[in-house]
């Protein structure tokens, strides 16, 4: 095993070009699975209450051969707690803590693992058998439960023993913070070099006995890795890269018969993230990367600095959008309850390809999908309707110019700026990244706002690109969908008609006014257009 060198003054930052020969991945759609959605989500092969079974594994991948999609990645857990045969923190030794200090019921998970099991193994065999290739995404400082870690007796929820380790539990001197309230201080401070070691053994062991074909290190499940008033930001780069290039040496010695295993990483959308953490893609690329993974986090988002991303990565490595199933959070419906305990606005299939298409057009070499099955019922009940995910779009996410010629959805998922409380005589303003389809834009294109509550006779007005635009009475959606979750209703809306001309091949600048009435909270935005 190689070891690290130390922390900021002992960590050997010497990032020189890769000696292995550049390839451009071939992969145009990667699917995410989290696992734990077997037992979260209703399905076909999973029945509300029933435990894990190595069955339903297997039909989640099942579910995504002959679909168009080309790389499976699986998440194995949340990081901390092997879903694989484990030497470094065996499962037995693991379960026998973990019951011993909180005193809680094993889930389906733990149970199956307890009890011998290896969910990496059955997952690998069955992409082989199914014709995918097979990847692991590794969550690097995943912070799901642990704010269960100072619990005692049976207030842990059975999920939350694949999210604390001993190892975690153990170090609360490793933590970035102490408010377990705040994913941003639950992870542990990447400048020690045993927080690192920890995670990397779990990647060696995983690379040194499962025959998977790549490895994608998810830094985005969360992205929270240093102390930044106690860093500089080539300190928390050179840790990062440094991690990156062990990662790619590792995979280039455990490759079997010559098979080149392919390393990803999964990054944030938005540039301001990645200096805090330590993410230097132009780095990580000559290290080894030869995939990225651009990621929204959660909510799928159109605007975001992909296009500058892709510019960074060059030619030198493939880039793909990530794209999830919801494009809004609606409130919480039970306050004291943050885990899948919120209403969503899923995504469309306009919505996908629009999203595609504008990916495709900024330099991406594919589309990825994260939490896509989450259509399904899970969580807090009354939170429907649910609906099976919609696997067809992706026999359409490797085709440019069928993208290209479809029905554009675009729409604002806010970057931080939406929701948006607008008072009387105030002016929201944002900007639209559009790429036109085939052949142009024609037809009419329809301009809306939806806000939290109804409007009333409350007046506004809109301009794009410096015009101003016609008000209509058509509010409605755009085109049908099974998805009616949080679409608003009439009264919720302003519409306005967009001469299609006034339109750039790049950003445009839209803002809406406020004209009279008492303050409205705006929540989403969007542009639609029809033939």
């Amino acid at each position: 095993m190689e070891n690290a060198k130390g922390s900021f003054d002992g960590v050997y930052c010497n990032i020189g070009n890769n000696e292995m020969k550049k390839e451009k991945a071939p992969f145009k759609i990667l699917f995410s699975n989290d696992t734990t959605n077997i037992e979260t989500c209703v399905s076909p092969y999973h029945k509300k209450g029933e435990s894990f079974r190595p069955e339903m594994l297997e039909a989640t991948v099942d579910e995504t051969a002959d679909t168009g999609i080309d790389v499976h990645m699986l998440q194995p857990g949340m990081g901390w707690v092997p879903w694989w045969k484990s030497k470094s923190y065996p499962a037995d030794k693991h379960y026998d803590w973990v019951q011993k200090k909180y005193q809680v019921e094993l889930d389906g998970f733990g149970k199956y693992m307890l009890a011998g099991g290896d969910i990496l193994d059955i997952f690998i065999r069955q992409c082989r058998n199914r014709s995918i290739v097979p990847f692991v995404s590794f969550r690097l400082n995943d912070a799901h439960g642990k704010e269960f870690v100072e619990a005692d007796g049976n207030k842990i929820p059975s999920w939350a023993c694949h999210c604390i380790s001993r190892f975690y539990a153990e170090h609360p001197e490793y933590r970035i913070g102490s408010d377990m309230d705040d994913y941003f201080q639950r992870g542990q401070n990447w400048a020690i070099p045993e927080v690192r070691e920890n995670m990397f053994d779990f990647i060696e062991e995983i690379c040194e006995n499962y025959d998977i074909d790549g490895f994608e290190l998810d830094f985005m499940r969360f992205h929270s890795y240093f102390i930044l008033e106690s860093t500089t930001l080539q300190q928390r780069t050179c840790v990062m890269t440094e991690f990156v290039k062990r990662v790619r040496k590792l995979l280039d010695r455990t490759s079997k018969n010559g098979r080149h295993r392919w390393l990803c990483v999964r990054i944030a959308n938005d540039l301001a993230y990645h200096d805090m953490m330590g993410i230097d893609l132009p780095a990580m690329v000559a290290a080894g990367v030869e995939m990225v993974n651009v990621s929204p986090s959660y909510t799928m988002a159109q605007q975001s600095d992909f296009a500058k991303i892709c510019q960074r990565v060059s030619a030198d490595a493939s880039v793909y959008m990530e794209m999830t199933h919801l494009t809004e959070f609606g409130p919480y419906l039970e306050p004291d309850n943050e885990y899948d305990n919120m209403t969503y606005r899923r995504t469309t299939d306009e919505q996908y390809y629009t999203t595609a298409h504008l990916a495709y057009s900024r330099g991406a070499d594919g589309i990825s999908a994260f939490n896509f099955v989450y259509y399904r019922e899970h969580g807090t009940d009354g939170r429907g309707p649910f609906n099976e995910p919609p696997f067809h779009i992706f026999n359409h996410m490797a085709d440019p110019s069928w993208l290209a010629s479809r029905h554009q959805q675009y729409y604002f998922d806010g970057r931080g700026s939406l929701p948006a409380q607008i008072a009387s005589g105030e002016t929201f303003k944002y900007r639209f990244d559009t790429a036109p389809p085939l052949g142009g834009w024609k037809g009419k294109a329809k301009l809306r706002i939806k806000a939290r509550e109804n409007l009333g006779e409350n007046k506004w007005q809109a301009t794009i690109n410096g015009v101003r635009l016609e008000e209509t009475s058509d509010r409605y959606e755009p085109y049908g969908t099974p998805y009616h979750q949080l679409l608003g209703t009439y009264k919720q809306h302003r519409a306005w008609a967009v001469p299609v001309e006034l339109l750039k091949d790049g950003y445009n600048d839209i803002e809406v006014f406020k004209i009279d009435g008492q303050s409205s909270e705006i929540v989403y935005i969007d542009m639609s257009f029809n033939e």
